[in-house]
């Protein structure tokens, strides 16, 4: 079993002994009233199970907060008891100002005339963006190991030249060449890819670029890179389904690998026409580069001696890090710093650093194990305490794709599943300690061995098996993957934990009929979600019904 407060449970500890937050935001002071709420029992009955909305917004937007309170009013009508908000600002209550204070006091003056509860989601431990918002520097991080730099004029860039991938290991049979590294595919039906096998250095950052045009294609172009089943590229290409020649960019580190297969082109492919042109690969250098003591950068001459920054090369950062759209949030790809030096031209340099890469479309988790991060989260919960009160807390781990690569988490000598229960821990012990008397719930897949808590998961470093022992058993488990759902909640069930279905997702509605049913075999649930990542609340009304009609 592993521990469940650990290295950054002793953090925590002292996070709770000192108030690691430090000052609060005056905003906030006294919005809420801080007396104990109501006992809530969450255990399963006989009764049907608590209805409950998920609701994504940005309350900034006065808009917004009109269509919010049309659907709470509208919810209560439908029986709906709770709302699950979930809002980037919440991470940023320390700077958001009086009118996002004023427009969650009209949500939450709505909210009790319906008599609909809210329950404020915090701790975004995966899609980190709002976090990352103090300091984009608290990303985790991929190490790179010995990148070889040549100064000229000043700077040290990366020595080595892009490689042009002209002669594909094999292809699919849909393509034509049209000139030398550029194919065309017309009328696909399945797979359209371009295959190259290439030599890479362990340890280093790729950056693999390619111009795409499309022209009602039915499929999603991609760059990928793997190792045998190991897909080492997780970023979207952004292609749309008609568009003229467009550069397009993905980054990957090699880690240990030698050799490596770049797919360019995609899977499941229907109809219309796909051409590729002009794909490079080349060392990336120093782009989403992290400085911090959890991400060490090194430079070191050729002879293995240690430079000096400061005296031997300019103080190094990357300026694109972090800040595209906005702060906070992180592109695929853009030039890189340099490394400025008085050094003389031909200068060989080894340099070692962490980069970020960015999952699907922008995804970036916070490290978990940098006291600055535990810091965030003590401050996170307190400030959304003083705002919305202390009944109930929606912990918003989920989806975590990076962790356990940079030096912060590497020497705490952990597997990913301890870290990440020792990680829950501490911020369990920070809401308890905020709000002793309130529910807790969090999404289920990272803590759960039928979906995400496993080995080979995404850029996790290791096995997040017994993450879950992370879990205080009455931290209620939010669980969303249909398709195990017969195994996933009598997992949680047998280890006292309350469950509430997250169903729906945007699908027909008769599926709940199905959760529920794996429910009561699990001996029951406390409460049932209207879930929607696309906005869709045309089921609302139906939804609860079916929940209701259940037996």
């Amino acid at each position: 079993m592993w521990r469940t407060i650990g290295a950054l449970g002793a953090m925590a500890a002292v996070a709770l002994s000192q108030g690691v937050g430090g000052a609060r935001s005056g905003v906030l002071r006294a919005a809420a009233p801080r007396g104990e709420p109501l006992a809530v029992d969450a255990a399963p009955s006989a009764k049907a199970p608590e209805l409950w909305l998920y609701l994504s917004t940005n309350l900034l937007v006065d808009e917004n907060v009109a269509k919010a309170q049309a659907l709470l009013q509208r919810a209560a009508r439908a029986g709906y008891a709770r709302v699950v908000l979930a809002d980037v600002k919440l991470s940023r209550l320390d700077e958001v100002g009086e009118r996002y204070v004023a427009n969650v006091r009209r949500f939450l003056a709505t909210a009790r005339e319906a008599k609909v509860r809210v329950v404020p989601a915090l701790f975004p431990i995966g899609y980190s963006e709002g976090l990352l918002h103090h300091d984009p520097n608290l990303a985790e991080a991929l190490p790179a190991r010995g990148v070889r730099f040549v100064v000229a004029d000043g700077a040290a860039r990366v020595e080595a030249q892009a490689q042009p991938l002209r002669a594909p290991e094999w292809k699919d049979d849909c393509w034509r060449e049209e000139a030398p590294g550029a194919w065309r595919c017309t009328a696909p039906n399945g797979n359209a890819r371009v295959v190259f096998r290439v030599k890479v250095k362990p340890w280093h950052p790729y950056h693999v670029a390619l111009t795409v045009e499309t022209r009602d294609f039915g499929g999603e172009p991609r760059a990928q890179a793997l190792v045998g089943e190991r897909a080492l590229i997780h970023s979207n290409l952004g292609a749309a389904r008609t568009q003229p020649p467009t550069r397009h960019h993905a980054v990957f580190n090699s880690f240990e690998h030698e050799e490596v297969r770049i797919y360019l082109g995609a899977w499941g492919a229907a109809g219309g026409e796909l051409a590729i042109r002009d794909a490079t690969l080349e060392v990336a250098g120093l782009v989403n580069l992290v400085r911090r003591d959890g991400a060490p950068f090194e430079v070191r001459d050729a002879k293995g001696r240690r430079l000096v920054e400061g005296r031997d090369y300019q103080p190094v950062s990357d300026p694109g890090m972090g800040v595209t759209p906005w702060k906070g949030s992180f592109d695929v790809w853009h030039e890189p710093p340099a490394i400025a030096t008085r050094l003389p031209d031909g200068t060989a340099l080894d340099v070692s650093f962490h980069h970020v890469v960015t999952i699907h479309d922008g995804q970036v988790m916070i490290c978990p194990s940098e006291p600055a991060t535990l810091a965030l989260l003590e401050r996170e919960v307190h400030d959304i305490a003083e705002l919305f009160g202390r009944e109930a807390f929606f912990l918003s781990h989920d989806e975590i794709r990076v962790l356990n690569q940079d030096e912060a988490c590497r020497r705490r000598g952990l597997d990913a599943g301890a870290l990440l229960a020792d990680h829950v821990a501490a911020c369990s012990a920070l809401v308890r300690k905020e709000a002793p008397r309130a529910e807790q719930w969090i999404w289920s897949d990272m803590f759960d061995p039928h979906h995400n808590a496993r080995a080979d998961y995404y850029l996790v470093r290791g096995d997040l098996t017994g993450s879950w022992e992370g879990l205080p058993k009455e931290v209620g488990i939010a669980a969303w993957y249909f398709e195990q759902r017969a195994q996933s909640l009598p997992f949680f069930a047998q280890r006292g934990h309350p469950l509430l279905i997250a169903g729906y997702y945007d699908g027909p509605v008769a599926a709940i009929d199905e959760w529920l049913a794996a429910g009561r075999a699990a001996g029951g649930v406390a409460a049932v979600m209207y879930t929607t990542w696309q906005q869709r609340y045309d089921d609302l009304e139906a939804f609860a019904e079916r929940v209701r009609a259940a037996k």
